[in-house]
């Protein structure tokens, strides 16, 4: 019914004669309901005013500390066929061990006395640069020896124009003599034949005195004949030692060149030495090749060729191996509006998969079954799946992290500030980012800077 009207109806109905009201009228538990929500909102209001620890979180796994101590797959440097398997899966195999032996798939290599026959090689063409050695000196002697006689020819020559030289002077003098005896015995004649005619000499005087005349004369013409001679000596003196100097030049250059050219040979075979010596050291390190060996102590952890025969190429993965001794680290990824939280020695909680824990997020200190960490590694890019790389090794000062398989997932949670929950709620409800913050050490730092 309606209460539209001033009349009130409860004080004139008795209500109590009706079953329902009976029921209902005389029960205390509304009090009680009362008092729950006031205690509860007592709480509530508490709670909102307890602090909070921010985090970024992450989702991430199990990888080692340094790059050496990760799975690794085993590489062979050269192409070639498996011929024989020395391991298993799952086998411990320590550095050095054969894990399989390969043969050789290209017919340069096929030849199985390879190595000896460069040897061979090497030592012929050894003893080719040890002949041209011998030749190269044999030819530098007779450099020598010709420039010697070179010398002595030309010390000969020389001499031999010094005589032409001072014969033409004798000759010279000679016919200088021989002239002044022409005009002489002219004189002599002329004055023999006026005084015959002035009848104080007989004819016979005069006679004696023109053979005489004749005689001078003709040695005269001796002596010009010797000093012409003498100067075509010294003419063929010259032309001896230019001569010699032409021939001996040519010999010393013809033994030169001889000897330039062995020593070409000579540079030509310590090159194809060397060219073999390094054949022959890549053929012995290729046989090693064939032979492949554990780079460190680990587990076999997968063929990736199976059988004998099957032929792969240079730089295909063979076999995948683990290493047996690691440093355990947690690789996870945060988002990028995340990342200016993120710094170096940063403490991480983290939650591994498959090993039981209780987590509160806000308050690590109560959370069971989580592991301490820190921030060793941040990826300045970023990653292919839209978020930075973070890489967190263990915390010495917190427990001892299980042993884990590397590869198994990991939750973590970067500890931030202490904030109010109510802040934590408005920040959640609005999609704000965790405070910006920088660590004490940080702080420290832009102090004394300053």
């Amino acid at each position: 019914m309606l209460n539209i009207s001033h009349n009130t109806l409860n004080k004139k109905v008795d209500l109590s004669g009706y079953n329902a009201i009976q029921k209902v009228i005389h029960r205390k538990h509304y009090k009680y309901f009362n008092r729950f929500l006031k205690v509860f909102t007592v709480t509530v209001f508490i709670i909102l005013f307890l602090p909070w620890t921010q985090n970024v979180s992450g989702n991430g796994f199990l990888t080692t500390l340094k790059p050496d101590q990760r799975p690794q797959t085993i590489q062979s440097p050269i192409p070639g066929r498996i011929e024989q398997w020395y391991v298993k899966e799952g086998d411990f195999v320590k550095k050095g061990d054969t894990i399989l032996f390969i043969s050789e798939i290209k017919n340069e290599y096929f030849d199985p006395n390879l190595v000896a026959r460069t040897g061979m090689q090497i030592k012929a063409k050894s003893m080719a640069v040890t002949s041209y050695e011998g030749k190269v000196k044999a030819l530098e002697n007779q450099a020598d020896a010709l420039v010697n006689e070179r010398s002595l020819k030309l010390k000969q020559a020389s001499n031999k124009l010094l005589q032409s030289r001072l014969k033409v002077q004798s000759d010279s003098i000679a016919f200088e003599a021989a002239k002044t005896n022409i005009s002489i015995a002219e004189r002599q004649f002329d004055r023999t034949t006026q005084l015959e005619k002035e009848g104080l000499k007989a004819v016979t005087d005069v006679e004696e005195k023109r053979l005489k005349l004749q005689e001078t004369q003709a040695k005269l013409i001796e002596q010009e004949n010797k000093l012409l001679a003498s100067k075509n000596e010294v003419i063929n003196a010259q032309i001896e030692l230019n001569r010699i100097k032409a021939e001996y030049t040519d010999k010393i250059s013809k033994s030169q060149s001889d000897k330039f050219t062995a020593q070409s040979n000579q540079f030509d075979a310590e090159a194809q030495v060397t060219k073999l010596e390094n054949e022959f050291t890549n053929y012995e390190m290729r046989n090693d090749l064939y032979y492949i060996r554990a780079p460190q102590n680990g587990f076999i952890n997968k063929a990736l060729y199976s059988g004998v025969g099957e032929t792969f190429k240079e730089g295909d993965q063979l076999v995948n191996i683990m290493p047996s001794d690691y440093e355990l680290a947690v690789e996870t990824y945060v988002k990028p509006i995340d990342l200016p939280l993120i710094h170096l020695g940063e403490e991480v909680r983290i939650q591994f998969d498959g090993w039981p824990a209780i987590v509160f997020s806000g308050w690590p200190n109560i959370s069971y079954g989580t592991y301490g960490g820190k921030v060793v590694a941040i990826e300045t890019f970023i990653s292919d799946n839209g978020k930075y790389r973070i890489l967190i090794a263990p915390d010495p000062n917190d427990h001892e992290w299980p042993k884990i398989q590397v590869g198994s997932g990991a939750r973590t949670l970067a500890l931030l500030e202490d904030v109010p929950i109510w802040f934590e709620l408005w920040r959640q409800l609005n999609g704000f980012p965790p405070n910006y913050y920088q660590p004490e050490n940080a702080k420290v730092s832009k102090s004394e800077k300053k």
